[in-house]
């Protein structure tokens, strides 16, 4: 089936869901990039123009990263907190950009949506779900959604059209990660409707002093070991900043592989990214994390969570070798010496 008639089908379904509904729930990532913002943006303009809903999005309650933060100024976004969230009040709830049982999002286990829009691998619980449309050969979940507003006729106002392209641009790191021609043409599609110059300030986001202790100390901690550079963030109040210093960590030369951790919500976050798009990085980090947490993503970009259970130094501790071992053997770097990246 061709992509346009896919979508078209997939639209006239989310149309007949919407229909006759009052409140719909966008639910994101805890922490969303800019791919899952400009999705649920774009999810919300489809409700308020085939079904006049009202719409709520809803994140773990940090967006830390820059870019993120700028594009919810940039937005003008009034995020909610699950925690916050009366789940009977809503008529229907969707999931972009993540799906339920992923581990990265704080959607409650007994709550299931009735939406899931991804390009992500499907995960088992998803299969429930009454409306799916998930395109793992696509570069960002944006993209998914410029096809439904393109078959609605919907032309996105300067604000969505710019999220929308730098969600695109950001998430295949401007193709020079896993995207399709879907990906291509959302991006010709979007262009004359953005703020290009807007897009140059939300990639300049301001951040907090703190950013930059974050960034010494996961620089000091940093060790090489084979192709791989692995560091530690400990207690973290932003998790975006582990998936950062994992992209940072990858620029350098030597390097094709890097993982980066921290702890926030009394669980380990972990970050894997690998220059070699050969590699399974979504699949090394259900390996690191099997039986004691989540995970997954695409070729060059992962991520997972193991959950605490007492918290105790001891168990960090064992957590952290479990994963680093694992991790290691997975890129078969397994006894290679390590040292330190920079000088203390």
């Amino acid at each position: 089936m061709r992509a346009a008639e896919k979508t078209g089908l997939k639209l006239q379904k989310l149309t007949e869901l919407l229909a006759g509904k009052n409140f719909l729930l966008i639910a994101m990532q805890d922490s969303p990039d800019p791919d899952s913002l400009a999705a649920a943006v774009a999810l919300r303009k489809l409700a308020n123009n085939l079904g006049n809903l009202q719409c709520s999005i809803v994140c773990g309650g940090t967006v830390g990263r820059g870019e993120n933060r700028a594009l919810v100024k940039y937005l003008g976004l009034n995020l909610r907190c699950y925690a916050e969230v009366d789940y009977d009040k809503y008529d229907l709830i969707a999931m972009v950009d993540t799906q339920p049982g992923t581990g990265n999002n704080s959607l409650p286990e007994g709550v299931l949506p009735d939406i899931v829009i991804d390009h992500h691998p499907i995960r088992r619980r998803t299969r429930s779900v009454e409306f799916t449309d998930i395109r793992s050969g696509y570069g960002a979940a944006s993209t998914i959604l410029v096809e439904y507003l393109i078959e609605a006729g919907i032309t996105p106002e300067t604000p969505l059209a710019t999220a929308l392209l730098y969600g695109v641009r950001s998430d295949t790191q401007d193709f020079g990660r896993e995207s399709s021609r879907a990906d291509i043409d959302a991006i010709e599609f979007l262009y004359p409707f953005a703020n290009n110059r807007m897009i140059g300030e939300i990639q300049r986001g301001k951040v907090p002093r703190v950013y930059y202790q974050m960034l010494a100390d996961a620089l000091r901690n940093a060790r090489a070991q084979g192709p791989a550079i692995i560091t530690e963030l400990g207690d973290v109040d932003n998790p975006d900043m582990i998936a950062e210093v994992a992209d940072l960590l990858l620029r350098e030369d030597e390097t094709t592989w890097t993982m980066c951790t921290g702890y926030w919500n009394n669980k380990m976050v972990i970050s894997l990214r690998t220059s070699e798009e050969n590699n399974l990085a979504g699949k090394v980090v259900r390996h690191m994390v099997a039986r004691k947490g989540t995970g997954g993503g695409h070729q060059t970009y992962a991520g997972g969570q193991i959950p605490l259970v007492k918290g105790t130094k001891t168990e960090r501790e064992e957590i952290e070798r479990y994963v680093e071992e694992r991790f290691l053997e997975a890129i078969g770097a397994q006894g290679k010496p390590g040292v330190r990246l920079v000088r203390a």
